[in-house]
């Protein structure tokens, strides 16, 4: 094929990426902040969560609507309480899209407390004095603060890891076609979200802090750990464990981030799938350059730089997706979670450096091989 047609060929996979994801994008109902006015009767005798809230986005006008898509000089802080309805299903946030609030069969939010620094500071530290973990979480492109937040919710509910929920919601525009935009105010948030990570790696109860940054978000907690770094702050770096669920970053990029952050204990990893169509619509815009989300762990190059930077790649491929655009099955995983969370058992495969894949049917682990039939995991 002429160099012409290889261009013409990629618009034509673009355009057809571009019209299959605004189809997609309009087919549901998203929530807006009337689903986070509180209705304090909803905890009567259901289980609920506790989400703390670092944002670098604008405080809506109105308290029981949150946080507006715009952009902060200063990081706000809040706590959520939600109820989980007991018919939930994993995997699945059961909206309160009606006026009033259904509790027996939808997420509610039973109480909303704005928090200074301080006292967000004072209420975690308190909250992490059993089990010494954070669970902090960071959203990607095209998420509402609401949508983040309810999602960090299930995930809680669903994985019942022993890490205090922490939120860190950057000011995305919720729009599909705003990807520029919200590059920009996640590249904005970078500061933020550093300082929120020394805050609560900082903590007296807090032994370590689950850093978990899915697609842009994943761009995002990097620059982080990269500022860190630059820093020099390897006391917050060693209490970190740091995964990242379909990011969306520059494979040369991802590398050129590694190379400063330097090997993570326990390592990095990284949820992969090649099928993810979020990322490849990602990789015709940013000029088909490869997504640190969908490497290919079949390669032997690949997994040989996973290996030397210290990366676990897992692929999750086998993981069946509610969201047509194979990006977000990491809220499928709550099976594996709390592994993930335990970092002292270092013969634990997700605790070594290279490539799995994950079996969803049987919920196992396993290398990936070539051709020839040799394994590309570690031994």
């Amino acid at each position: 094929m002429t160099a012409s047609g290889r261009v013409i060929a990629a618009l034509c996979q673009l355009s057809f990426l571009l019209v299959m994801l605004i189809t997609l994008a309009g087919c549901g109902t998203r929530p807006g902040p009337e689903v986070l006015r509180s209705y304090p009767d909803g905890s009567e005798g259901r289980r609920t969560v506790t989400i703390y809230v670092a944002t670098s986005r604008e405080a809506a006008e109105v308290a029981h609507e949150g946080f507006t898509n715009d952009r902060a000089e200063n990081l706000s802080y809040a706590a959520f309480t939600i109820s989980i309805p007991p018919n939930h299903v994993s995997g699945e946030i059961e909206w309160p899209y009606s006026a009033r609030p259904h509790p027996d069969t939808k997420f509610t939010v039973v109480r909303h407390v704005v928090l200074s620094k301080q006292a967000f500071d004072k209420a975690v530290n308190a909250d992490a004095s059993d089990s010494g973990r954070i669970a902090l979480f960071v959203h990607g492109f095209n998420v509402s603060f609401q949508e983040g937040l309810f999602r960090l919710a299930q995930l809680s509910a669903d994985s019942e890891i022993t890490g205090v929920p922490v939120f860190f919601s950057w000011p995305s525009q919720a729009r599909l076609l705003d990807y520029a935009t919200d590059r920009e105010s996640a590249t904005f948030s970078r500061d933020g979200l550093t300082d929120v990570l020394e805050q609560l790696t900082s903590l007296s109860k807090v032994r370590s802090v689950m850093l978990f940054g899915h697609s842009m978000g994943g761009w995002l907690s990097m620059e982080a750990l990269r500022q860190l770094a630059l820093e020099g702050d390897r006391p917050a770096l060693r209490k970190l464990n740091v995964i990242l669920a379909a990011p969306d970053i520059d494979e040369d990029v991802f590398n050129a981030q590694l190379d400063v952050i330097g090997p993570l204990d326990p390592p990095l990893l990284v949820m992969v799938s090649a099928d993810d169509r979020a990322l490849a619509a990602s990789r015709l815009l940013q000029g088909n350059h490869q997504r640190a989300g969908q490497l290919d762990i079949t390669d032997p190059d690949v997994v040989a730089k996973a290996r030397e930077e210290h990366v676990l790649l897992l692929d999750i491929s086998s993981v069946s997706s509610s969201d047509p655009l194979n990006h977000s099955r990491y809220a499928d995983l709550a099976a594996i979670y709390p592994e993930l969370e335990d970092t002292n058992d270092m013969s634990s495969p997700l605790r070594q450096a290279g490539a799995l894949i994950f079996d969803a049917v049987g919920n196992t682990l396993s290398a990936p091989f070539d051709l020839a039939g040799d394994a590309l995991a570690g031994d």
